[in-house]
């Protein structure tokens, strides 16, 4: 019996012990179309690799495991956040395991993407919904058939090129024709989770930025009947939060009896939910009929209050309903995440500018997320970019650099002016991950130069495998002398576990030198490599590998040094400080503080959490850090 293994890597998330979003389900789907009732694929058990694992398995584990447990076939399913990695992984399991056929799928995959097409880790590139095309393909593998004639399927030729991809044919399919994963036990319901569901494939919109047009334009939908039936099973199960995704929820025929069909079956408001909507058609019955579902979160989509931009994209609609609808969901008290893309063809910084305030004068500004553009793999702003004028990365992000009307600085202003007018960050923040080091665990090493008196033991440990997010801490008896020791273990680490998010955390006993700490940045510049390293690269961070001073509490020489610094390092300096010193803090000084100890008093933590900027507090005990994390930065998943 042969066997295929399914690896869908999570969204990295920035800081350690914030929430992934990591549901397998595309993954897990395409392992359950195999056990299709009606016709299964023999010869071939399926299974798929656990978030738990991937939420926490470095790379080094993460291949053994793969390589380890030798499957007939690897499928990797690619995402704009996992590609990079994705494809490491493949290459490094290809090198050990020559045998194991690869696979890879996903929204990255497609003629237009030449960063994935022209990797050579992989066997075999499935493109589009891939459920029809998949099983014909596994068919196909397991009867040694040639692949010449398989719709969507690209595969390698005896002389290492990729074929071009065969017939391309549209998604079809209804969606009753495969098992839920939920149902075949591919997909585990965790009430600690967010559990994906999918109810609707399709989109009628046609947002030249968005891949959903090409993946198919017509609806199909599992019926309300067979939702609500998963929707139960999901409920039994013990599912909090359903996260519809739906390409645009309030899409679906019989939108409303839908809605009473999911509040009969929530009665009892045991589940939250999440969906994306489009503000057209939303009147204030569908909105208290959303409350009653069950629905505490909104997605609504502005990308522009310019609507001759909103024409240019094919999105369409107004600003004013926009605006409405939010104010009709907010009024029943539903969350919203209202959406602004700053860079689109026609835009201009002024548009931003008037876009954020737009939101604030309609009361909105606290639901705003503000963000770049980024030019995807598969959409009809990537076939005409060149003709719009857009520069992007690459690879993942795929981020915008510059476009007619936008240079690289004036994009970068544009998210601090949004930042400024909203008075609060709209980016991810590195977290690093300082927490004492706890025996058998690999997510903490310390290294001690050669003469210390330290145990040396924990040296030898140092490029050991680690967790998908650790940290190392240097502890140098003297910052210059031990500085090159310094960067050639930093340089090793990250070439071992290029894609682990790793923390360097150098101890100080003595001022550093900006000429050595711009070594020690340029080692990591130079490895800037991934999604999450790029991610927020225009404003100077790297949420893969960080560089964090920590020096002594009290200690004049460092405080005015680290006073001096602007804000606009790409690395962290924290003051190490005793649970003692809280109530001496000064909430109108911006400064970095690392916690000691293990106990924080309630009136101090209260003090804390109400008057400090919780991104510049972090702890040294893992409970504190993670209830912090939790109920202050709201890091959890549910």
């Amino acid at each position: 019996m042969a066997k295929i293994q399914f690896l869908q890597l999570p969204v990295p998330p920035p800081s350690y012990f914030a929430a992934t979003g990591n549901v397998p389900l595309a993954a897990a789907s395409l392992a359950s179309c195999l056990e299709s009732k009606v016709d299964p694929v023999k010869g071939i058990t399926a299974s798929v690799i656990s978030p738990e694992d991937t939420d926490s398995l470095g790379d080094i584990n993460l291949i053994d495991r793969i390589c380890k447990e030798g499957p007939d076939f690897l499928g990797l399913s690619l995402y704009l956040w996992n590609t990079e990695r994705s494809l490491y992984i493949a290459n490094e399991v290809k090198k050990r395991n020559p045998e194991i056929k690869i696979l890879v799928g996903g929204p990255e995959v497609n003629e237009d993407n030449p960063y994935v097409l022209g990797e050579t880790g992989f066997d075999i590139a499935v493109s589009g919904e891939a459920e029809h095309s998949f099983r014909t393909l596994m068919k196909s593998l397991l009867n040694k058939e040639s692949l010449e004639n398989v719709e969507n399927v690209a595969y390698r030729k005896k002389d290492g090129s990729l074929s071009t991809f065969g017939v391309p044919a549209q998604a079809n399919f209804p969606l009753t024709d495969f098992p839920s994963p939920y149902t075949t036990g591919h997909l585990q319901v965790n009430p600690k989770r967010s559990t994906y569901l999918e109810t609707v494939r399709g989109c009628k919109s046609q947002c030249t930025y968005c891949f959903y047009p090409k993946s198919s334009q017509s609806l199909r939908t599992l019926d309300i009947k067979e939702t609500i039936h998963l929707i139960s099973n999901l409920k039994n199960q013990g599912a909090r939060e359903l996260v519809f995704l739906d390409p645009t929820f309030n899409h679906r025929p019989g939108f409303e009896s839908f809605l009473d069909a999911i509040a009969e079956v929530n009665a009892d408001g045991q589940m939250t939910m999440f969906a994306e909507l489009r503000s057209e058609g939303v009147t204030p019955k569908l909105a208290t009929k959303l409350r009653k579902a069950g629905f505490n979160r909104i997605e609504l989509g502005l990308q522009s209050v310019n609507e001759e931009t909103l024409k240019r994209v094919k999105r369409y609609g107004s600003p004013e309903k926009v605006a409405e609808v939010a104010k009709m969901l907010a009024g029943e008290g539903i969350d919203l995440l209202l959406d602004l893309i700053i860079g689109l063809p026609g835009d201009t910084p002024d548009d931003v500018e008037r876009g954020i305030h737009f939101f604030l004068e309609h009361g909105l500004g606290e639901w705003v997320q503000a963000f770049p553009l980024s030019v995807l793999p598969g959409t009809s702003m990537r076939k005409d970019a060149d003709k719009e004028g857009l520069v992007y990365m690459p690879t993942p992000p795929y981020r915008i650099i510059q476009t007619p009307t936008f240079s690289p600085e004036t994009l970068r202003d544009s998210v601090y002016f949004a930042e400024d007018l909203l008075e609060r960050r709209l980016d991810e923040f590195p977290r690093p991950f300082l927490c004492d080091g706890i025996s058998g665990t690999s997510d903490r090493f310390d290294w001690y130069p050669l003469d210390s008196k330290q145990v040396l033991a924990s040296n030898l440990r140092l490029l050991e495998p680690g967790t998908r997010h650790h940290s190392i801490w240097f502890h140098p008896e003297s910052f210059s002398k031990d500085l090159s020791e310094i960067q050639t273990l930093m340089a090793k680490k990250i070439d071992l576990e290029p894609f682990c998010t790793i923390d360097f955390v150098i101890e100080l006993k003595e001022v550093p030198k900006s000429k050595e700490i711009q070594s020690l940045v340029d080692i990591l510049e130079l490895k800037r490599n991934s999604y999450l390293s790029k991610t927020l690269a225009y404003r100077g961070e790297n949420l893969q590998h960080r560089l964090v001073f920590v020096f002594p509490e009290g200690n004049e020489r460092f405080r005015n040094w680290s006073t001096q610094l602007d804000g606009s390092e790409s690395y962290l300096v924290y003051e190490t400080i005793p649970p003692s010193a809280i109530s001496n803090l000064d909430p109108e000084v911006a400064h970095f503080y690392y916690l000691k100890g293990d106990t924080v008093t309630q009136k101090d933590w209260d003090f804390l959490k109400a008057s400090m900027d919780p991104e510049m507090i972090t702890f040294s005990s893992r409970t504190l850090e993670e209830k912090w994390c939790m109920e202050v930065l709201g890091y959890g998943e549910i």
